[in-house]
């Protein structure tokens, strides 16, 4: 049964971190962003408005296939998101959102704000950037 929020709730240090209201709260939030990001994905595939494709100008048509190669890559990048978006929502509720992937430690509520789909704390974040800026260095 979902959590009955207060209109324009926002989740507050001084609950008890991941209580109902919070889950309820970043639930919603996810569920609401996959929602436009799958609207925007249908918006981009299903309009077929271009007809530059078939220009006898050939600046019309490379323009008209960058455009196109352009939305392809947002198509793709909103796919990547919607499957975090999923991943988020089944730690949810399976209790493990909002703790760190690394260190079990809590990622903090306005880490989950700016950034819901977060597996790892600040710090955690930090060093995988690190670590990984060294490998491609090597």
């Amino acid at each position: 049964m979902a959590t009955k929020l207060p209109k324009n709730y926002t989740p507050s240090a001084k609950e008890k971190y991941m209580c109902a209201k919070h889950k309820e709260y970043f639930r919603r939030t996810l569920e609401d962003w996959k929602k436009e990001l799958a609207l925007q994905n249908d918006k981009i595939l299903f309009n077929e408005l271009d007809d530059n494709d078939t220009s006898a100008d050939v600046v019309d048509q490379a323009t008209s296939q960058t455009g196109k190669a352009i939305e392809m890559r947002t198509v793709n990048r909103n796919k990547k998101l919607i499957s975090k978006i999923d991943s988020a929502i089944k730690r949810i509720k399976d209790d493990t959102y909002g703790y760190c992937e690394e260190t079990g430690e809590e990622i903090g509520l306005k880490r989950l704000m700016a950034r819901p789909i977060a597996t790892l704390t600040v710090e955690a974040q930090e060093r995988h950037e690190r670590e990984e800026k060294i490998f491609a260095d090597n």
